[in-house]
C-alpha cells in the first residue's frame, strides 16, 4: 500500500520561504510521477507542480512559476517544493500526490484526476 506524508508546513511571513516534503512508502517511488496541489477554504483543488520519475521534466502553474521548485530525492522516497517569495495568497492545504505513469515512463501530469495517490495535506499560513 502507497502512503504518501506531507511536512514543512507552518506560519510565515509574506516574502518568506518554507521547503515542503513528502515522504512516499513503497518500493517503487522512483517509477512515479509526482505532483504539489494546494486547496484554499471554498476553493477547488489547484494544480501547483508536477515532477517525473528521473526528475529531468518539471512544470509549474503560472501562479508559482519563478517562486517555487519541486524536486525529488529517489534514494530518500522524497519529493520536494521549495517555495519562495511567499504571499498572503499562498496560504492553503498543500498536498502531494502519485502514480505510476499510464502511457509513457517520462509523463508527467498536473490534473487533480489523473493522481491515484493523495497524502493528507500541511497547512501553509502567511502573513501580511
Amino acid at each position: 500500500q502507497v502512503q504518501l506524508v506531507e511536512s514543512g508546513g507552518g506560519l510565515v511571513q509574506a516574502g518568506g520561504s518554507l521547503r515542503l516534503s513528502c515522504a512516499v512508502s513503497g518500493r517503487t517511488f522512483s517509477s512515479y510521477a509526482m505532483g504539489w496541489f494546494r486547496q484554499a477554504p471554498g476553493k477547488e483543488r489547484e494544480f501547483l507542480a508536477a515532477i517525473n520519475w528521473s526528475g529531468s521534466r518539471t512544470y509549474y502553474a503560472d501562479s508559482v512559476k519563478g517562486r517555487f521548485t519541486i524536486s525529488r530525492e529517489n534514494a530518500k522516497n522524497t519529493v520536494y517544493l521549495q517555495m519562495n517569495s511567499l504571499k498572503v495568497e499562498d496560504t492553503a492545504v498543500y498536498y502531494c500526490a502519485g502514480n505510476i505513469p499510464y502511457r509513457r515512463a517520462s509523463d508527467l501530469y498536473t490534473g487533480v484526476n489523473e493522481y491515484d495517490y493523495w497524502g493528507q495535506g500541511t497547512q501553509v499560513t502567511v502573513s501580511s
